[in-house]
């Protein structure tokens, strides 16, 4: 009776939903890290060394050292749609394909950016620590007054599917949309989302909310800088649930200590985790930890295409979400 081929082996750097380790399980060999936390570098090394495939999370670094250490490496999955974290020319010269998770977590993230933008036009989180610190004595008119959402104008910076799914909701609210995007929108999309393309400059001048959808590239690095800011209505809000290095964030806390804008809501940050001291006493902030696709639901989702993207590649298939699909050719 001939022998069963080897399962392959892959490293799952940092944990995951169990469905999603078990559906992993069935096919190869697992080492999976059992802590909700970076793995510390050196012990990623270690562990992946003679692993072909390697699933994890945007805090895990993928480098030209990194692939030095691991020859063996074919596959890298990242449980997200960004992939800045890896170099990605460098596993393509190598061979190792890169796979992301687009798609699934778009309206998930596209709900908790129009969270972001509710919580800080209507101060929701100052109301909560207002009532919570026993300030709420009596009844006041002019207390906690916020901005109107209804009518206004919303600026999409990036219009991919999760600016599109963030312009889709603006519709229920009657908002005016203006988007900045490299590529322009075809016309039935700009017509089903009342959307208008406008360069940056006119856009950050003219909306009243200002929402980051766009990926990290060194174009967009500091793309909301102290001119962008400047430029940007006293009353207007800044909402960034894309990279942190979008926004210069010295600049932002100077913007919002002065008031040239009226608020911002942020789920990312420039040197996450560290986040700028000065926007911590802020109260016109509101902030969160980097959670715009935890649900439990979308999270799973997630898990599950990053490893079936890996499974595709060490099972000599074409993986559902490539992101240097040339690797794929060679072979």
């Amino acid at each position: 009776m001939p022998s069963q081929p080897a399962k392959p082996a892959i490293l799952i750097s940092r944990l995951l939903p169990k469905p999603a380790v078990d559906l992993a399980r069935s096919r190869a060999e697992i080492d999976a890290y059992a802590v909700d936390g970076a793995m510390p570098r050196a012990e990623l090394l270690a562990r992946l060394a003679g692993k072909r495939g390697l699933i994890c999370v945007i805090s895990e670094v993928i480098d030209q050292a990194l692939l030095d250490a691991c020859p063996d490496l074919r596959v890298v999955s990242n449980v997200a749609v960004g992939f800045n974290n890896v170099d990605v020319a460098a596993c393509t010269r190598r061979g190792v394909v890169v796979t992301n998770t687009p798609d699934v977590l778009t309206d998930t993230t596209a709900d908790f950016a129009w969270a972001l933008l509710m919580a800080t036009a209507r101060r929701v989180v100052e109301a909560d620590r207002y009532l919570r610190e026993g300030r709420f004595n009596q009844w006041e008119y002019m207390t906690l007054l916020g901005g109107d959402v209804h009518g206004k104008t919303l600026g999409v910076v990036g219009f991919g599917r999760i600016g599109r799914a963030v312009a889709r909701r603006a519709q229920g609210f009657g908002m005016r949309v203006l988007y900045q995007d490299a590529v322009a929108a075809d016309a039935a999309t700009e017509r089903e989302l009342h959307a208008t393309r406008a360069d940056l400059a006119t856009l950050l001048r003219e909306s009243d909310f200002v929402t980051l959808h766009t990926p990290l590239i060194p174009e967009t690095r500091h793309l909301i800088n102290a001119q962008s800011l400047r430029t940007m209505k006293k009353t207007a809000f800044l909402i960034n649930a894309a990279r942190g290095p979008v926004v210069d964030e010295a600049a932002l806390v100077q913007a919002l200590q002065e008031g040239s804008i009226a608020g911002a809501g942020l789920d990312v940050f420039e040197e996450e985790p560290k986040v700028h001291p000065g926007l911590i006493g802020l109260p016109t902030v509101v902030l969160a930890p980097h959670i715009a696709s935890a649900s439990s639901e979308t999270r799973l989702k997630m898990a599950n295409l990053a490893v079936e993207n890996c499974l595709a590649v060490l099972e000599g298939k074409t993986p559902p979400t490539p992101v240097n699909p040339e690797v794929l050719a060679r072979r």
